[in-house]
């Protein structure tokens, strides 16, 4: 107890050594692999200093979304990255997908499949007016479809159809004849098939041939020259043509007709019912028509153009026969149908024996229903 300890004071270093790390010589300085925010300190006197992490802001509170990662290959492998904020490892997921095989598809334009589609679709075709049987298929269904009809049947005989020899011989007609007296437009177009050489020499290339001025000669308007040149040359371009026009269904035939100049709703209509005796045609803008559907059922006005579908919808498919009975109606009220007459040849014995009072030919197309036979509509 009495014993003192002498206590021999340490060397002091030199003031040339460095000061920022006493007592720490030949230290190691090294990272543990599983805190990267820590530095452990190691003498070599077995010495161990930890220097605290340095102070850092809180971690966000929204945690980060794993991040998926898909490789377009064969192998196809989607890795998953998951990053844990509280915790100091990653981890990686790796699942291989199957590969996927696609089956190569040939590239087609639109048009290639509109013709694929048009090809493939049937063709509906309603059946003429003068195929067998067609005719009283049409008067039984409109004496069935309409009591008010079926006494226009009763009364009138059943209606005939003139045949033409080509089509293009029926659209020139129709030209010639328009805006004119029935003995007018005959005595023109009997000259114009006689400087054809004939009906069978009516085509394309002859019309070209004439001139407007040998048009005028015989009587043709050079507006109707032009029309009638127009018609050929669309015929000499394979825009139309008469098999074309015979095999085209009414909704394309009347947009294709309708390009030529002259050629209106009304010729179109006329053309389809006595040319091309189509069955299901309503001329919507012919004025006897209109009156004929007004006297029929007691209408206060004259239906428009726009409501006579909705009112001759019962007709269906066989409007075009319920529209002779209409125009034959009209003429027994007093308006002679100059339709008819101009579509048929004014071949009208039936009309005739009757005995009514307008036997003269009309001296002109009705006033009214004159622009719409212009063919500007």
């Amino acid at each position: 107890m009495g014993e003192q300890t002498q206590i021999q004071p340490q060397p002091q270093p030199s003031q040339s050594e460095s000061q920022p790390l006493p007592q720490i010589e030949n230290q190691v300085y090294h990272r543990p692999l599983n805190d990267p925010t820590t530095t452990v300190i190691t003498t070599t006197n077995t010495e161990s200093t930890t220097i605290p992490p340095p102070i850092t802001s809180p971690p966000a509170k929204i945690p980060s979304r794993p991040r998926k990662i898909r490789k377009l290959s064969p192998d196809a492998a989607v890795v998953t990255t998951v990053n844990d904020p509280n915790s100091t490892q990653t981890s990686i997921t790796t699942t291989t997908e199957p590969p996927r095989t696609t089956a190569t598809k040939t590239p087609r334009t639109k048009t290639s499949q509109h013709r694929a589609l048009v090809a493939l679709a049937p063709r509906i075709m309603a059946r003429s007016l003068t195929c067998e049987g067609e005719l009283e298929n049409a008067i039984r269904h409109l004496r069935n479809a309409d009591p008010l009809l079926a006494s226009l049947i009763e009364i009138y005989p059943p209606p005939t159809f003139d045949t033409f020899p080509t089509p293009f011989l029926a659209l020139s007609r129709s030209i010639l004849y328009q805006q004119l007296a029935f003995k007018a437009g005959t005595s023109i177009y009997t000259r114009f098939i006689s400087l054809c050489g004939g009906e069978a020499g009516v085509l394309p290339e002859t019309v070209l041939a004439l001139t407007p001025q040998q048009l005028r000669q015989i009587g043709v308007s050079g507006r109707k020259a032009s029309y009638l040149h127009d018609l050929a040359r669309k015929y000499q371009n394979g825009i139309l043509s008469d098999s074309a026009i015979v095999n085209m269904d009414d909704k394309s035939l009347f947009t294709m007709l309708t390009m030529v100049n002259g050629i209106g709703s009304w010729s179109v209509h006329m053309f389809m019912i006595f040319s091309l005796h189509r069955p299901d045609v309503l001329p919507i803008n012919d004025l006897q028509v209109r009156k004929g559907v007004q006297l029929l059922y007691n209408l206060p006005e004259l239906p428009r153009p726009s409501q006579m579908d909705q009112l001759c919808e019962k007709w269906r498919p066989y409007r075009s026969v319920a529209s002779w009975y209409l125009w034959r109606f009209n003429e027994v009220k007093g308006s002679p149908s100059s339709a008819v007459a101009l579509a048929t040849s004014g071949n009208f014995t039936e009309h005739q024996q009757e005995g009514q009072q307008h036997q003269q030919e009309p001296q002109l197309i009705d006033p009214i229903n004159s622009i719409i036979n212009l063919g500007y509509l």
